[in-house]
């Protein structure tokens, strides 16, 4: 027990090693720009104020928006997603796996959970002990199971899910403003630096006025780190956009989530301008700012009605007596009455899968007898 406690305790340690290397360059580029740029390098002062508001607004928006990613801890499922303590006994007794499986259609009868395993099956984490709510996943390296988990990414040591996830899309969107800032900003003096590196002397550079000291040499690394981080930030936050305006996470996206009716990449779409409301909420105002508005628990989310399932309920219309049937356009449900749908759908489908299972062990023990009296 100890050395695995040890080793544990080592894990936890090393994984902060991307968190301090991303801390110390955004130290180093601070003193870089400011610094060495800013003060040393650029000669007209209100070229240096402007540099310097702007420079320090990204900077504050960025390292703030990191901090929220960091250190906002993961939601878990709540207790009610717990199985009872005589259930538990039961189930950790039990060894068939259609046993098991029993018990937990019959603590699901009370809980919204609309997703299954792809054979069918009520999702279970034997880890954390805890019925999965949908789109919820176990992180292995966190130890715990995530309300709409996304990934767990190493560069914030954390794992990116409901709680946490506007926080990282804003920290992608303003670490990407903060290196085009640096990058387009120390381009000129980058040039210039560079030709002046190239030359034999700095009589041969013409009208190049810049100092001979050790900032050219703060002044082109900065430009190579903020230009090489904007390239590989730029194509992660262009993957994460496209994933909030399809509503999916990036499990989702690579195995799309299994509903009763079947697997459906698109089953959590709602449509672009309510997709992007569940991350960012309703008030925009607040869009841009690394507070907490996503929308709902994370526990329950809307699904978009599938025509494809027959056995879904439906809402007819009564026409009006001066319109025939076919004249009475399709009306979309809202999103109250889909979700009471929903959730009367999802009682009866676990009563169905009960009464089915108990009919069918009926019938087998009915053959049993009726065998056992013909013999």
């Amino acid at each position: 027990m100890a050395p695995t406690h040890v080793l544990r305790c080592c894990q936890r340690g090393l994984a902060w090693i991307p968190v301090i290397f991303i801390a110390l360059v955004v130290c180093w580029s601070y003193y870089a720009y400011v610094v060495q740029l800013c003060i040393f390098t650029i000669q007209s002062t209100g070229e240096q104020i402007v540099y310097l508001i702007f420079f320090h607004l990204s900077f504050v928006m960025f390292v703030w928006s990191y901090w929220k990613t960091i250190f906002t801890k993961p939601a878990n499922p709540s207790k009610e997603f717990c199985l009872p303590k005589a259930e538990k006994e039961r189930y950790e007794k039990e060894e068939r796996p259609e046993s098991q499986q029993e018990i937990l259609w019959r603590a699901a009868t009370s809980l919204p959970l609309y997703t299954r395993t792809g054979a069918g099956a009520i999702r279970y984490c034997d880890r954390c002990q805890v019925i999965k709510p949908d789109r919820c996943h176990h992180c292995s390296a966190c130890d715990m199971c995530v309300l709409k988990m996304d990934h767990h990414c190493p560069w914030v040591n954390n794992c990116v899910g409901f709680s946490n996830y506007k926080f990282f899309i804003l920290f992608l969107a303003y670490s990407l403003v903060y290196c085009l800032f640096i990058a387009a900003t120390v381009l000129q003096y980058f040039i210039k630096f560079w030709t002046l590196c190239r030359r034999k002397s700095a009589e041969n550079c013409p009208k190049n006025e810049l100092p001979e000291s050790h900032a050219k040499f703060h002044v082109l690394f900065l430009f190579f780190v903020a230009a090489m981080f904007c390239i590989s930030i730029l194509s992660l936050f262009s993957y994460h956009l496209w994933l909030v305006g399809k509503n999916r996470s990036t499990i989702e996206a690579f195995r799309a989530p299994v509903f009763r009716t079947g697997s459906d990449k698109n089953g959590f779409s709602l449509g672009f301008r309510k997709n992007i409301a569940q991350v960012f909420g309703d008030q925009k105002k607040y869009w841009l700012l690394p507070v907490f508005t996503s929308q709902g628990d994370g526990l329950t989310f809307p699904t978009r009605l599938v025509n494809a399932d027959v056995e879904q309920a439906t809402v007819t219309l009564q026409p009006e007596p001066n319109k025939s049937a076919a004249d009475v356009p399709a009306s979309p449900l809202s999103e109250s009455q889909n979700r009471l749908l929903n959730n009367d759908q999802h009682a009866n489908n676990i009563g169905d899968h009960l009464a089915n299972n108990t009919l069918k062990s009926a019938e087998s023990e009915t053959i049993t007898i009726s065998m056992e009296s013909e013999s």
